[in-house]
């Protein structure tokens, strides 16, 4: 009899806490993302959500009073012993709150990560960035103004943007924090839609503060409060009415957050 293997760990968590100053905002995280899964963390504000994503890329290396203990690891690897910290940030796409978008144009914006790593030639470019906005949902509305800036486009439109030029280094991985907290609902359902597409490619983490979008999207759902992870499993079980735990209910409930 041939036992099945188990799902690939795209992302492995252990037992990870991580303080600023002598405050703790992680305590001891142990978690596991799947290859080609959308991994939600729901959780109310100061509860380490963004804290989490930004040690899976090393975001928090550039904040100085942040120590880190435990392992994160991606595909085995401990992301502490990579030296070639911007490999890994192109393995790991990150998407802000709110778009921040390069002093450039359009399509500056999604070429310059893809030339910075070598990527010179027109034709090439050319085929990448409209790859990238159509992915985004995007090329259609900016297709006869790519070389304007994106400073110019509309707030959904920039996040957008921003979701095309983390495409555009092709990362195994995106994690996105509270995408839509900017946008409007139209928007925010393109999105939603452009997410669910991308499964098929790459491994998506999102934090929300939205629990209903939480529901919409994810396979798994992490529930985070006040720096400790309460529960993980199925979004249908966390939104059920028997989740694992009490809070769990009461937060996706909106008793409290």
């Amino acid at each position: 009899m041939v036992t099945p293997m188990a799902a690939p760990k795209r992302i492995e968590i252990q037992d990870l806490r991580l303080s600023y100053g002598g405050r703790e905002v992680l305590h001891g995280i142990t978690l596991d993302v799947e290859a080609n899964e959308i991994l939600a963390i729901i959780g109310p504000a100061q509860s380490g959500k963004t804290s989490l994503l930004r040690c899976m890329n090393r975001m928090i290396d550039v904040i100085p009073e942040a120590r880190v203990s435990g392992t994160v690891k991606v595909d085995g690897v401990d992301v502490r012993s990579i030296r070639n910290v911007c490999e890994l940030r192109r393995k790991i796409g990150m998407v802000a709150p709110l778009p921040v978008g390069l002093p450039l144009s359009i399509y500056d914006n999604v070429a310059f990560a893809p030339m910075q790593a070598g990527v010179t030639g027109t034709a090439e470019l050319d085929v990448l960035v409209e790859r990238c906005l159509r992915r985004a949902a995007l090329w259609d509305e900016v297709k006869d103004r790519l070389r304007t800036l994106g400073s110019k486009l509309s707030g959904g439109q920039q996040q957008r943007l921003t979701i095309a030029r983390a495409l555009s280094h092709q990362p195994e991985i995106l994690c996105l924090d509270e995408f839509s907290i900017a946008i409007d609902p139209i928007t925010t359902a393109r999105i939603e839609d452009v997410l669910r597409e991308l499964r098929s490619e790459m491994t998506v983490v999102m934090v929300t503060n939205l629990v209903q979008q939480a529901r919409r999207l994810a396979d798994r759902t992490a529930f985070l409060l006040n720096g400790d992870l309460i529960e993980i499993g199925p979004t249908e079980a966390v939104f059920s009415d028997r989740p694992a735990r009490r809070e769990t209910y009461d937060y996706v409930q909106g008793l409290f957050g």
